[in-house]
């Protein structure tokens, strides 16, 4: 077979609010995002395993808010900033100092804006030193994600391959879901490397051009 080495051109896939795919596994997290600025509570905090889809739906509402990501060092300034619109990803995983992270919450729950928070577990199961902070997050609006079902994996993986204009069959969108793992982070880079087999070997996207790059890539579960 001849290969022909493809040029690793940068892409970056639209996240746009109409960009998202909508199942049973986010429609509570998607419906939060249309409903800001009509939030129950000022702090969102949108929780779940690796891959869920938690920063794609935080760029959604940073876009569609306006708002800024929030750094080590950028704190003071976003305080000082009236109606602040802000999103702090991995809450639980060091994104934020828990002083700076306390500090942001707090303002948000006293109306100076409004907060964003990504997060792998429920506060309850945070490592968290500070009460207070554990307690702000408690009392935040908390929306679980699960593993993405077979409806988002289908949905993602047919909007990531349009989006690279390559056209794949239902049935090897089938194939694909029923093997590979359950990760929207999955999803992207298996089409990612799909593109670049199918530019390599010059072919359509075909059942054995599938399991071949499944099985290359390490990303074969059954």
């Amino acid at each position: 077979m001849t290969r022909q080495l493809p040029l690793d051109l940068p892409h970056r896939p639209s996240l746009e609010r109409d960009d998202l795919v909508v199942s049973a596994a986010n429609r509570l997290a998607v419906e939060a995002v249309d409903a800001w600025p009509d939030w129950s509570h000022p702090v969102l905090l949108v929780t779940g395993p690796p891959g869920s889809g938690k920063s794609h739906l935080a760029e959604v509402w940073s876009m569609e808010a306006g708002a800024r990501v929030a750094e080590e060092g950028s704190v003071g300034d976003i305080l000082k900033t009236p109606d602040f619109r802000v999103v702090v990803d991995d809450v639980d995983r060091g994104g934020l100092e828990e002083d700076a992270l306390f500090a942001l919450v707090n303002a948000a729950r006293l109306g100076g804006g409004w907060l964003f928070l990504t997060g792998r577990r429920l506060p309850a199961a945070m490592e968290i030193a500070t009460p207070d902070l554990r307690s702000r997050l408690s009392a935040a609006t908390i929306v679980p994600l699960g593993a993405p079902d077979d409806a988002l994996l289908t949905g993602v993986l047919a909007k990531l391959f349009a989006d690279r204009q390559i056209e794949v069959e239902a049935g090897a969108l089938r194939y694909l879901v029923e093997r590979m793992e359950r990760s929207l982070d999955a999803a992207r880079r298996i089409v990612a490397a799909v593109d670049r087999e199918a530019l390599a070997v010059k072919a359509r996207v075909t059942r054995p051009l599938l399991r071949r790059v499944l099985e290359e890539g390490g990303w074969h579960t059954g």
